[in-house]
């Protein structure tokens, strides 16, 4: 009888067990009816600007830079109450609880995100993630670049990848190839945007929404393709 091998899950964060969409919209509606549209707008102009020159999100990042150009506003100082305190736990999607506690049974399951310093442990924290996951946290700047520190952290024989971002589950599988199914599911803006959906190949299995995990068996994540 064949050993059944040893599987590391990772599982990113953001529209993938959070749904980050919604905590955007909701940031958006506290700056306008907070602060006014303008402050909105040039918010989410450094926001942007700032993740094409970091690569990732940085929410306080951006507040900080906004901060530079207002100075005479001490109010705005109260967004990164907002932001810091923001019950993330609400935002979790329906199932990804489950699905966590569904791939623990065949392996080890382990956060692995993109973002800063400060906000995105504390959104993994905020939202009871960080004890989900039982403090297997990693986050990087680029983690498809970090397979080699992914690998010496959690060795394992396979490994179940599951993003919301094809691009990011298309360039893990040309790096581990047969080592690792993707696990694509269909949430947020990256995930249902056309252009992308045409840009990258399909993953190894695709779903409706994370909840949907709980209806894999371990037979589909060890499939080859």
């Amino acid at each position: 009888m064949s050993k059944t091998p040893d599987i590391v899950f990772l599982f990113d964060v953001d529209n993938t067990l959070i749904d980050n969409d919604r905590v955007q919209a909701h940031l958006s509606e506290h700056l306008e009816q907070t602060y006014g549209a303008v402050t909105r707008d040039r918010y989410w102009e450094i926001f942007e600007q700032l993740r094409s020159e970091l690569g990732y999100a940085d929410y306080l990042g951006a507040l900080e830079r906004y901060r530079t150009e207002d100075l005479h506003r001490p109010e705005v100082l109260r967004m990164s109450s907002w932001l810091v305190d923001y019950p993330f736990v609400e935002r979790l999607y329906p199932g990804a609880l489950d699905a966590i506690k569904h791939a623990q049974q065949w392996g080890t399951p382990v956060i692995l995100s993109d973002g800063d310093a400060v906000f995105q442990p504390r959104k993994v924290e905020r939202s009871g993630l960080w004890k989900a996951f039982n403090n297997r946290v990693l986050i990087y700047i680029h983690k498809e670049e970090e397979l080699d520190d992914v690998q010496r952290l959690y060795p394992a024989d396979h490994y179940v990848l599951i993003d919301d971002k094809l691009r990011i589950l298309a360039a893990v599988k040309k790096i581990w190839g047969e080592r690792v199914t993707t696990v694509f599911p269909k949430q947020g803006h990256y995930a249902l945007d056309p252009k992308t959906l045409d840009e990258y190949p399909p993953a190894d299995i695709e779903l409706g929404k994370i909840g949907d995990l709980v209806k894999c068996d371990l037979a589909a994540f060890l499939k080859k393709k």
